[in-house]
């Protein structure tokens, strides 16, 4: 009997390492730089590697001298990324959601929360100066020690086709955290791609920037 029971034990043993090397499955992302991900297309911005596509135009969001999110143009919709610092504590979404309902109401807007495809989101209207309040679907994503922040816009904040597209982008972003102390809510800051840092040292300035002959257009919006 004992013998028996020194087995079974010795067994259940062996078992409990190969149960904690087991990486949960995940069918989409947006993924964390430290866990594996597909491979892809991506240009490498520094703390985020953002998808790309045919027809897409990438601008960058910049403040003072950092760059501290992206722009995916693809038609008649737009999609905003931006990677904050968060605490090892947990996730940061809906403290951050709750902000920006306030931020919206204060100015005039509506929101809803709303359940989409990435768990909790806020269906926005967003007052324009000489339009129509404007529809905007704030998405945020808790990963380890970040918090991903996207903002569909234009037609995608509306129409299900045109947003599968930049949902597709969200779901194949890499978040590189990296392992310096950051504050929490601290944006993730980015940076050119070598071929466009390059090609910007190379062009004369009154030259027109255009690092990708063939794919996104990479520019700044200040």
């Amino acid at each position: 009997m004992f013998g028996r029971r020194r087995r079974a034990e010795e067994e259940t043993a062996q078992a409990v390492p190969e149960k904690e090397q087991a990486a949960p499955a995940r069918e989409s992302g947006p993924w964390d730089a430290d866990e594996g991900y597909p491979e892809g297309e991506r240009v490498d911005l520094g703390g985020l590697l953002l998808p790309v596509g045919p027809g897409f135009e990438v601008q960058l969001t910049v403040s003072g001298d950092s760059i501290v999110g992206a722009v995916v143009l693809v038609e008649e919709s737009a999609l905003q990324v931006q990677a904050f610092a968060a605490p090892k504590r947990g996730g940061i979404w809906d403290e951050v959601r709750a902000e920006l309902a306030r931020e919206v109401a204060a100015v005039g807007g509506t929101t809803e929360e709303r359940e989409g495809p990435f768990g909790t989101e806020l269906a926005a209207r967003v007052p324009a100066e000489g339009r129509d309040p404007q529809p905007v679907r704030y998405i945020g994503v808790d990963g380890p020690r970040w918090l991903l922040r996207a903002a569909l816009s234009g037609r995608a904040a509306l129409d299900e086709a045109a947003a599968a597209t930049l949902e597709g982008v969200v779901r194949d972003i890499v978040v590189v955290r990296g392992d310096e102390p950051m504050a929490p809510r601290e944006p993730i800051e980015l940076r050119l791609p070598a071929e466009a840092r390059h090609a910007m040292e190379q062009e004369p300035e009154h030259e027109e920037f255009r690092p990708f002959e063939r794919g996104p257009e990479i520019s700044e919006i200040r």
